[in-house]
Parts: C-alpha cells; sequence; structure tokens
C-alpha cells in the first residue's frame, strides 16, 4: 500500500505511525524532517505543483517497494509557511524486516530532496530568498542508483 499526502496541515505522527504499523510488516522505519532554523529562518515557505508533485512522490514509492518488496511506503509532505521547529515531512518504510525498512525509509527521503517538484523559500528578518539544492543531497541520492 502507498499512501503519498501533499498539504498544509501539521504532520501527526503518531496518526501516521498508527497507519504505518497496520499492517503485517514485522518492520517500520520512519523519517520526521523539522523545519531548521538555520542562519535566522524565521519562516520557510514551500511551493509546489500538486500533479507533478503528487506523481513524483508516487514513483518513488512504488520503486522502494519493488525494490525491497515493501509492505507500505509512506510520504507525508507539507506545502505552505510552516516556523522553524515544526514538521515539514514524514517518511515510513514497512517491510518484513529491519534492513529492507531502514534502506526504503533513507532512498525515500535522499530521493525526495532531489526529485520532487518543491520550490523553497526562506524568510529571514522579514526578507525571503529562495533556496538552492545541496550539493550533498545529490550526492545521498545518487549513492542508491543502480
Amino acid at each position: 500500500m502507498i499512501r503519498i499526502r501533499v498539504e498544509p496541515a501539521p504532520i501527526d505522527v503518531a496518526a501516521e505511525m498508527a497507519l504505518a504499523e497496520a499492517g503485517e510488516a514485522g518492520a517500520v522505519a520512519t523519517f520526521t524532517g523539522l523545519v531548521r532554523a538555520d542562519d535566522g529562518v524565521e519562516t520557510l515557505e514551500l511551493e509546489h505543483y500538486p500533479g507533478a508533485t503528487q506523481a513524483a512522490l508516487h514513483a518513488l514509492a512504488e520503486q522502494a517497494m519493488g525494490r525491497w518488496g515493501l509492505h507500505a511506503a509512506t510520504v507525508v509532505h507539507r506545502v505552505g509557511p510552516m516556523r522553524a521547529g515544526e514538521r515539514i515531512v514524514f517518511v515510513a518504510a514497512a517491510a518484513a524486516h529491519r534492513a529492507a525498512a531502514l534502506d526504503a525509509c533513507a532512498y525515500l527521503i535522499d530521493r525526495l530532496k532531489t526529485d520532487a517538484p518543491f520550490w523553497k523559500r526562506e524568510v529571514r528578518a522579514g526578507v525571503a530568498t529562495w533556496v538552492e539544492a545541496r550539493q550533498g543531497d545529490e550526492a545521498a541520492a545518487a549513492r542508491w542508483s543502480i
């Protein structure tokens, strides 16, 4: 089962965990990303193109399902304005065994950072600037290339 949600509502990690654990998997690995307050970031604003974003996230989840034989994959991503410390993303991978769940979860978050069409803008002292892709994100995603 694949669950993809992209929305402005806050992420309820307890509810998402309960859904991720509801199947017959022996392991569930998760990742929760938070908005960092790097260098005085007050607000992070995410924009996206709904059709393209949903399709990209679903394709990544399908790849993870096939590669690691997952029981389920979940990606919940927020859009809109968020303050430092708020949850921005939740990823879960449910598999028969921990290694597959852990690898699939890492794969999903690494690839999400480079393959999902989100545009980020940081606001510092009332001034908004677009966020460029980080070179480290590309390297992390590249490690999963077959």
